[in-house]
């Protein structure tokens, strides 16, 4: 959060509540649903992929997502808060050591989508 109580008022109207840290983290592969504007028609388009870096707060945070389409990586940054993103699914959680992968760049074929899952058991929790 911004220290500037007249910055914090300001743009506390443009949050988004469901879109905190607690939502999706660096290493989930999600999908996300944006709106995209063809002269007076407007649709929906996917972008799915794993999350490799966020940065950025309050208003200003963003996120990026690569996925690897016809051998080719491809990466797409979008602004957490944007009211052009519809929806934002997680479609698998990741047990993750880092806060950038930036190290599936150079990788190829099925090792650019390999991501350690999380697996929790609460049975194993209680144990430790």
């Amino acid at each position: 959060m911004s220290n500037h109580p007249l910055l914090q008022f300001a743009t506390q109207a443009q949050l988004k509540a469901n879109r905190g840290s607690d939502a999706f983290k660096v290493g989930d592969g999600v999908r996300v649903s944006t709106k995209v504007r063809e002269g007076d028609k407007e649709r929906t388009q996917v972008f799915t992929g794993i999350v490799i870096a966020r940065k950025g707060g309050d208003v200003q945070e963003t996120f990026t997502v690569r996925r690897v389409s016809f051998g080719e990586g491809v990466e797409r940054t979008f602004p957490v808060h944007s009211p052009n993103i519809e929806k934002i699914e997680v479609e698998r959680k990741s047990q993750v050591m880092k806060a950038r992968l930036f190290y599936l760049r150079g990788r190829q074929g099925k090792s650019a989508t390999k991501v350690k899952e999380r697996r929790f058991d609460a049975n194993e929790a209680a144990a430790k």
